[in-house]
């Protein structure tokens, strides 16, 4: 623990300040200047510095931590051509199929020019156009394909997901469009490519199998989905609605292939391999031995996503710490787990995953004990249902800042759900092994999908139930970074006086609560509604939102058909900051105290905006009756055609604001016609959000 905590801390640091970080040479430096040191201090005998060894080893761990994340993210970086080049690509992953592209995550190997062949070696993601083409790629295809890549970029809109930095700590180094027609296939490495790539599409084969198993043996729908999830962690089927009744019913973790899973597959094999280990030392090498075998395999079979690897490298630990006698699960084990991670993979810190997993194990570590012994059971059955209840409110308690905080959510009835749905698991899971083992019997294997099958309907229609009930999930929930770290501080100042009851702790406790009362008052007064105007950068849906202080806005659509989930997807953080009630979606024509819209013509609180998504100005253009109208904002949208000099006869803009529904050369040359004129201009695709106070 002493060499995690700032080995993570320099982790963090090194990417927060990755932009003004030194060079990864002189970070190894450090690092090797400080180990000597060290080395040098550990043998001294002065029993007054022995100190100077403790404080070294954590300097060293935080340069350790910094120069890994730091020398990870100098590795994804790459400046590709401007233009369209060809490139080789390998596709690394089954691709996945979207609403008109299909999401291929490549290996671009090299590209070509007028000079010659270029080595790239990096990461890319490409979206090709849907086609049935498409549709037959797999992993292992080797494609020649002609597109730009540019370096991920975010869209810059209020509080949005940093999109580029979540590609980028995964090792990404650009993303592009291939339309149809401008890539072809050359080969495949299931039988040309390396050992690597071989397994990795013999293990892509072998799942495929295992589905198609599934779908020969009658599963379908959710059934098949919730399945192959949890077996093999294949969630391409799991659809929306599943997934939010999941979500809803504080279940979702049993549908990410992770620690429960592998910690019951875990279990099953332990128990199975018992006798070996009654054979003394050798026996228990033995039985650890195979644990790690069968472990990785299953690790290997399900594709070897972040969750499993991380799940399976603690229990291979725990089989590890059997063979020697030591205590197999501890904070130490947990440490020892998460240091070997990050070791091999910085910026895994930075997924949800693996922050949500060492948190609920630590919490159960720490809190399971002391909220175990807060009612005292007498009854054995009684005893194993607290016992559950009491594993289950201790992850919660770890987990749920952080739940709350990236999801915005909290469940209300995670215990009743966690009570039935975790033994529910273990049964389905050992039928599922079980029904797999019985495919060479298949009159007896039809008994065994029965079952199965009435287990998986019986989970979803369970989840579904606690999604019904009241209150079943609090939403909109909005945490700062800073309040997030302030309730950890609380719990931990909590959980101190839990097992020791000195004053100072709880004083502590108090002392926490006070101090976030006072950053989360202030915090929400920073960011109380004001009343105001903001346009966003959203392709397929141009809108104006008006803002009122109390919280209510108006949403006025440039198109008949806004694409709303594009927008609400972009926007659900600023509004959840700024406490903004549902807004008032406004498609035609409309008028109150505050806000009215006539055809094109949107007016709030006296700031006047005119949306231009066609031309229907260029009509009067021949009428010289027309007046020319001040208006505050004009803003430019997709579908005119005109030139900005036939609007200015009309009106007088204050600002004109480019969507970027606008293609790139039409917003070049209306760019150049406000230079001409003398005319303020803003781009939203360049500029990212914007927001005017009233």
């Amino acid at each position: 623990m002493r060499l995690v905590i700032p080995w993570i801390a320099g982790v963090f640091c090194g990417e927060r300040f990755f932009d003004c970080s030194m060079d990864v040479l002189w970070g190894v430096s450090v690092s090797i200047f400080l180990l000597i040191l060290a080395f040098l201090f550990h043998f001294c005998e002065h029993y007054s510095q022995r100190w100077c060894f403790g404080a070294v080893l954590t300097v060293l761990c935080f340069a350790g931590g910094w120069t890994g994340i730091t020398w990870q993210l100098r590795q994804t970086q790459y400046t590709f051509p401007d233009d369209d080049v060809i490139y080789r690509v390998l596709i690394t992953d089954t691709p996945q199929p979207r609403e008109r592209t299909s999401l291929c995550r490549v290996l671009v190997k090299e590209y070509y020019d007028s000079i010659g062949s270029h080595p790239v070696e990096r990461k890319a993601i490409l979206y090709l156009k849907q086609d049935s083409a498409a549709a037959c790629l797999k992993s292992g295809d080797e494609l020649l394909v002609s597109t730009r890549i540019s370096p991920p970029a975010n869209q810059k809109n209020f509080d949005e997901f940093d999109y580029a930095r979540y590609l980028m700590r995964r090792g990404i180094s650009g993303t592009g469009y291939v339309a149809a027609g401008k890539w072809i296939t050359l080969r495949s490495v299931q039988t040309n490519g390396t050992i690597h790539l071989r397994l990795r599409c013999l293990a892509d084969s072998y799942r495929e199998k295992v589905i198609a198993l599934y779908r020969q043996l009658g599963f379908t729908g959710d059934e098949l989905a919730v399945l192959s999830a949890l077996t093999i962690g294949d969630k391409t089927e799991l659809s929306e609605s599943v997934r939010e009744s999941y979500s809803i019913a504080g279940a979702s973790h049993i549908l990410a292939l992770s620690g429960l899973h592998i910690g019951l597959l875990y279990a099953f094999l332990f128990f199975i391999l018992r006798p070996v280990a009654r054979k003394g030392r050798t026996g228990r090498c033995v039985r650890s031995v195979s644990l790690l075998v069968l472990l990785w395999a299953f690790a290997f079979f399900t594709g070897l996503s972040p969750s499993v690897v991380r799940s399976v490298t603690m229990f291979s630990i725990l089989a590890l710490a059997d063979v020697f006698g030591r205590q197999p699960f501890s904070l130490n084990t947990l440490a020892v787990t998460a240091w070997l991670m990050l070791l091999c993979n910085p910026a895994g810190l930075f997924d949800v995953g693996f922050q949500l997993s060492f948190l609920a194990v630590a919490s159960i570590l720490l809190i399971q004990r002391p909220v175990y012994r807060l009612f005292a059971v007498r009854n054995r059955v009684g005893k194993s249902v607290w016992g559950l209840m009491s594993v289950s409110i201790a992850a919660q308690i770890g987990t749920a800042p952080l739940v709350m905080f990236y999801f915005s959510r909290f469940s209300v009835h995670f215990l009743l759900t966690n009570l039935l749905v975790i033994p529910l698991i273990t049964i389905i899971l050992y039928a599922a092994i079980f029904m797999l083992l019985l495919t060479p019997f298949p009159w007896l294997q039809i008994w065994a999908v029965v079952g199965v099958r009435k287990l998986l309907e019986g989970l979803n229609l369970f989840v579904r139930w606690v999604e019904q009930l009241p209150c079943s999930s609090v939403d909109g929930i909005w945490l700062y970074q800073l309040e997030v770290c302030g309730i950890y501080v609380f719990l931990f100042g909590a959980v101190c006086y839990c097992l020791h009851r000195r004053l100072r702790n709880l004083l502590f406790c108090l002392l926490s609560v006070l101090l976030l009362s006072i950053y989360h008052v202030t915090m929400v007064w920073i960011d109380r509604p004001q009343r105001g105007l903001a346009f966003y950068n959203v392709r397929g849906c141009p809108a104006v939102h008006c803002i009122e202080s109390s919280g209510d806005s108006w949403i006025s659509y440039a198109d008949t058909l806004p694409n709303k989930k594009a927008l609400e997807r972009v926007t659900a953080n600023y509004w959840k900051r700024r406490h903004l009630l549902p807004p008032t979606e406004i498609t035609s024509d409309c008028r109150t105290d505050v806000f009215s819209r006539q055809r094109q013509l949107v007016s709030f609180h006296g700031c006047n905006i005119c949306i231009v998504n066609d031309n229907h100005w260029q009509t009067l253009r021949n009428k010289s009756t027309t007046p020319t109208l001040y208006i505050d904002y004009l803003y430019l949208c997709k579908g005119y055609d005109g030139r900005l000099k036939e609007l200015t006869k009309f009106f007088l803009p204050g600002c004109i604001i480019f969507d970027a529904s606008l293609s790139e050369y039409r917003r070049d040359c209306f760019k150049e016609e406000c230079k001409e004129y003398g005319l303020r201009f803003i781009s939203l695709s360049e500029e990212g959000s914007v927001r005017f106070l009233l």
